[in-house]
């Protein structure tokens, strides 16, 4: 039972590391572009160090799409966290309201018709 919540916390882990590669930078606008490159490249390698082996392993469990799915959430609610903790920005309803209509994405495609 475990290993079907595996992919799950393995998304969690890459989409943190990408989050901080993607974002992370936003905090260093001074530092030169060609160093928030390499600096995120870096990073990023670990993203798919946790990335691939959630996919294969999800795949036992979930079809792409849901994976896919899966992997929407998690990214929206880790940049949700991101955003507010480490950049400072502000949550805004109009997100939660966005983010009302992902669920029932995740829902019409989690659902067996």
């Amino acid at each position: 039972m475990f290993r079907q919540f595996l992919p799950i916390i393995l998304l969690t882990v890459s989409n943190v590391f990408m989050t901080f590669a993607w974002y992370g930078h936003l905090k260093f606008k001074g530092a030169a572009l060609w160093l928030v490159v390499i600096v995120s490249w870096g990073i990023a390698l670990f993203e798919y160090c946790f990335q691939v082996p959630a996919n294969r392993i999800g795949s036992e469990f979930f079809t792409t799409a849901q994976l896919k799915t899966i992997q929407e959430v998690i990214t929206l609610v880790v940049f949700s966290i991101f955003s507010v903790l480490y950049l400072k920005e502000e949550f805004r309803w109009n997100y939660i309201v966005g983010f009302i209509f992902i669920i029932l994405a995740v829902f019409f495609i989690f659902k067996k018709w």
